[in-house]
């Protein structure tokens, strides 16, 4: 399988907000934003590695700034890092006023993207070559991530196998 480099993957999906997808205040739903991001990140997954693939978590999702019903959202997913089945994709969301060309970066999201064959299986992914400084930057970061996500669900096991015990 041929390693690919994160552009490879790069997918960007326009969504103009409207009435139905806000809240009473006329901001758009949080839900509607994080299931866009999951479109975004599962499309450039299937970009990275031709495969089905699904989500098993979010790292993390922020948001900055709220987004108004009439605004353009853009949606800009790329692979951050590939491990053996599965790979990190990282979305900036960014909400747009038609009328002003006002342009701001309202949310940030890293999801946790698994290949998986017609059965559900985990299936190997290709490895990623970064190559600018911020593909470098965002491979580093990806892994420092998965690190400290890893490092929380063994702490989480041995608690629940009695080796942690509650502060007080």
């Amino acid at each position: 399988m041929a390693p690919k480099h994160p552009v490879e993957s790069e997918t960007v999906l326009a969504h103009w907000m409207g009435i139905l997808d806000a809240n009473n205040a006329l901001n758009v739903h949080g839900g509607v934003i994080m299931k866009l991001c999951d479109e975004a990140a599962g499309l450039a997954a299937i970009r990275h590695c031709s495969q089905r693939i699904v989500t098993v978590g979010v790292d993390r999702l922020t948001f900055m700034t709220p987004v108004a019903v009439g605004e353009l959202v853009t949606f800009k997913a790329k692979v951050n890092a590939a491990w053996h089945t599965s790979m990190e994709v990282g979305v900036r969301v960014e909400a747009e006023n038609p009328r002003s060309g006002e342009l701001r970066h309202t949310t940030s999201a890293y999801l946790t993207m698994v290949c998986v064959d017609e059965r559900g299986t985990p299936h190997e992914v290709p490895a990623l070559i970064p190559q600018t400084e911020a593909e470098i930057r965002r491979n580093r970061e990806a892994e420092l991530r998965r690190a400290n996500r890893l490092a929380e669900r063994d702490e989480i096991e041995r608690g629940r196998d009695g080796g942690l015990r509650p502060r007080r």
